[in-house]
């Protein structure tokens, strides 16, 4: 197998997963091997690819029994990159924390309780946020703590009761960068005075690394929870809080001000996935489309050079349209006191939806209809969701027109 390439492996791997066979051992060693080799740009590639090919996928198909192999591929992984942890140890003990269970204890004594980033932001606005609102409503007196990188934890941050654990996690990363976390993190957590809430997070490797006492660590595992159902994930989410919690939530949403208002907010994020994007010059039609209602338009350049290039074609020399540079939290508190928010399949669709915001969100590029369920953006506002399946951009156009005008005439 010298001749193979990490594409190639974590390809094989994943087709073994979808066929229902036992995946290989040997070509996951192969590609363990390279994916923590001292050449940095082997390790990068061979890291990308057991993530972005193997790991992501059989997340984002929503199926049970692929949870399952996840879990067992990815178990046997972290014994082969961490060897003081035990394969057998760290599935039977998944297998256990997985099934849900009711907090029992007397909340009022409780005094710390964290929160685990889901490190994407739009998976922190619409999943991430109900977790520490019900950590707030079931924990009166505890400290809450959410952990995770800085950039989510803006998302809460005006909030002076939710304090933050930095805990970086770099997603293109190598499989040693994006492990290197977890000693401090098991650290932070492993007290007895500490309640764990996780949300599915990549910190944890979606609940195989043990960071604390099982009595004290709640993990929702939203890949399986819900079964075949086509329910949100955040509907999802809002269920196994009140039947773990016993809680209420509601989205929670509280980042410092800092971008300019306007009656309308765009995203054209994609979260470098190009196969999301309406191509041709959809863009800049539903830019000049925006402009022509009159309103003050705001557009987030994003976070990367290529999205900041695609905004500033969109939207130069257009009256009304300004441009949005800088993190993202101050944009999303653009976004809940806009009217109307427009974008792709991205964390903003999730910031209108929490704030009753009507919106549109165009979905292209998605891997199966239960992805486009379980991230349709859930909320108690007005929403039209197009499906750019395939992705007309005429016909895309078209719908977000007649959405707009519906908007217009409220």
């Amino acid at each position: 197998m010298v001749n193979i390439s990490p594409e190639e492996l974590a390809l094989e791997l994943l087709n073994q997963c979808l066929r229902g066979n036992a995946y290989s051992s040997e070509l996951l060693e192969t590609l363990l091997r390279m994916a923590l080799s001292a050449d940095v740009q082997v390790a990068r590639r061979a890291s990308h690819a057991l993530f972005a090919t193997v790991v992501e996928r059989l997340g984002d198909l929503f199926e049970p029994c692929l949870a399952d192999c996840y879990a067992a591929l990815f178990s046997e992984a972290l014994e082969y990159a961490l060897p003081n942890l035990r394969r057998v140890d760290v599935l039977d003990r998944y297998k256990r924390v997985r099934q849900p269970k009711k907090f029992n204890g007397n909340a009022a004594r409780v005094r710390r309780v964290v929160v685990l980033s889901r490190v994407t932001l739009g998976a922190d606005v619409a999943i991430g946020s109900l977790f520490v609102d019900a950590a707030k409503t079931a924990f009166p007196n505890a400290q809450i703590l959410f952990a995770g990188p800085g950039k989510n934890h803006q998302l809460f941050a005006a909030d002076p009761h939710i304090g933050h654990l930095e805990i970086s996690y770099p997603r293109e990363g190598t499989l040693s960068q994006r492990l290197a976390a977890y000693p401090s993190l098991k650290a932070a957590l492993w007290r007895r005075d500490t309640i764990v809430l996780d949300p599915d997070s990549r910190l944890t490797q979606l609940g195989l690394l043990p960071v604390c006492d099982e009595e004290n660590y709640f993990f929702f595992e939203s890949r399986s929870y819900g079964d075949y159902t086509d329910d949100p994930l955040a509907a999802l989410a809002h269920k196994w809080l009140k039947d773990t919690l016993g809680v209420e939530v509601h989205s929670f949403l509280d980042p410092h001000k800092g971008a300019p208002l306007a009656d309308i907010t765009v995203s054209l994020g994609v979260g470098d996935n190009p196969s999301k994007r309406i191509g041709g010059h959809f863009e800049r039609s539903l830019m000049e489309l925006l402009q022509g209602t009159g309103a003050s338009v705001l557009v987030d350049r994003g976070g990367s050079p290529d999205e900041a290039v695609r905004v500033d074609s969109a939207t130069i020399g257009l009256k009304n349209v300004k441009t949005w540079t800088g993190a993202f939290a101050p944009f999303a508190d653009a976004i809940t006191r806009s009217s109307f928010y427009c974008g792709y399949d991205s964390a903003g669709q999730h910031v209108a939806a929490a704030s009753a915001v009507p919106l549109v969100a165009i979905f292209a590029g998605f891997p199966c209809q239960r992805f486009l369920s379980r991230w349709t953006p859930h909320g108690p506002g007005p929403r039209t969701i197009i499906v750019a399946d395939p992705p007309d951009p005429n016909k895309v156009l078209e719908q977000a027109a007649a959405a707009l005008a519906t908007f217009s005439r409220g």
